[in-house]
């Protein structure tokens, strides 16, 4: 029922932001199936469909690339899809034999979206990396982190997923829409150094205009500013404030009963050390739910640090369904909404091989090819 209802995708199996790109596809009503390997390996942990979130809104069919009529199998099925996701470091899909090249010419609509960490060419391109390696290069990781702190990574959510799964997703997507209009498919590069840079471009922006220092701590978003923080409160639990604007910081003063002392502009960087004290003092003086109670839902432009445990259950997530139960444990509802078609989790993250004969089938395997494949190790 989703928007990419009737699209076909082929996953090839991978970690990080390759799984997140074809869950969004996926939840938005793609038919897609991952490719994953035949026997186990070190990230099998991550394969209980009741945690494995990513790997939701999918089917499964275990192939051996590494055998050739575990290629063919592949190639065979790149004819009756739209698009597929490769995750590999540059070269090892070619390696394999299910590149670009073999995949287009077996579906000259194909799009074939590629995601890797540096791209696939520069002197960086083959080399090894992880999310935090890729937000380094861009500038991003020296911005975070307190004044007079060392950077502090944003876990491997800035490079890995909203620079390289969501990046992957919008390029997919575009891609898919230029092939529907001129029936030729192409390739997508999805750099998460790319992705992380186009994150941090409006940062760029500021410090090119002189307004963002280049030093941790010190600027408007950074925890330099008084109204812009994270304050502990008397229960030793944390609040968040983003008072910006004049009429929001004003009614922040109000709320903490500062709006009748003679401060310092809202705007004075050098009066911000002694504001941020004076702040974390008074937020101090009431519990979380009671500073809550005073500013939750005003224009303070103020909300609870919430746990994990806790996010599922505040009034707005549930008002709005943000969260799904799959199979029992809470899941990220699919997103963005749509006002007419809806999107929901229909299949739970897959076993490795749940569905080969299934998707085989579909794709004009006979039940005789079938246990050939199976016999000669290339499917299980």
């Amino acid at each position: 029922m989703g928007p990419l209802s009737g699209l076909k995708i082929i996953e090839l199996a991978g970690i990080g932001p390759g799984p997140m790109a074809a869950m969004m596809l996926g939840d938005m009503g793609a038919d897609v199936t991952r490719i994953d390997r035949t026997r186990s390996g070190a990230m099998d942990f991550l394969s209980d469909p009741r945690f494995a979130v990513h790997s939701r809104s999918r089917r499964s069919v275990a192939v051996d690339l590494q055998k050739r009529e575990g290629v063919e199998v592949v190639l065979r099925l790149v004819r009756h899809v739209d698009g597929l996701i490769e995750p590999f470091r540059p070269g090892v899909a070619e390696r394999l034999g299910v590149g670009p090249d073999p995949c287009l010419a077996a579906n000259p609509k194909l799009v074939y979206g590629r995601v890797t960490g540096w791209g696939q060419d520069g002197p960086l391109a083959k080399a090894a990396g992880h999310d935090v390696n890729y937000i380094a290069l861009t500038g991003l990781l020296h911005a975070l982190g307190r004044k007079g702190d060392k950077p502090v990574p944003p876990l491997n959510l800035v490079g890995d997923f909203g620079g390289g799964g969501m990046l992957l997703a919008f390029g997919m997507v575009c891609g898919l829409l230029e092939a529907h209009r001129s029936g030729t498919g192409q390739v997508v590069d999805a750099a998460m150094v790319d992705g992380a840079a186009l994150l941090f471009g409006s940062l760029f922006g500021l410090h090119n205009a002189g307004f963002w220092k280049d030093e941790r701590g010190v600027n408007l978003l950074d925890t330099g500013a008084p109204f812009y923080e994270v304050y502990e409160t008397k229960d030793g639990k944390y609040v968040s404030v983003g008072s910006l604007e004049p009429q929001f910081y004003a009614l922040l003063l109000e709320k903490t009963g500062l709006a009748g002392e003679s401060l310092p502009p809202q705007m004075d960087r050098d009066a911000w050390p002694a504001m941020k004290e004076r702040f974390a003092a008074i937020f101090r003086t009431k519990t979380r739910d009671e500073w809550c109670a005073l500013m939750e839902g005003s224009d303070v432009c103020f909300a609870p640090v919430l746990s994990i445990a806790e996010a599922p259950h505040h009034a707005h997530a549930k008002a709005r369904q943000a969260y799904v139960d799959v199979l029992g444990a809470p899941q990220p509802a699919p997103a963005p909404r749509f006002s007419r078609t809806r999107q929901e989790v229909d299949r739970p993250a897959p076993k490795r091989g749940e569905h080969t004969e299934e998707v085989l089938g579909e794709a004009g395997f006979t039940p005789a090819e079938i246990k050939d494949l199976r016999a000669a190790g290339a499917i299980a």
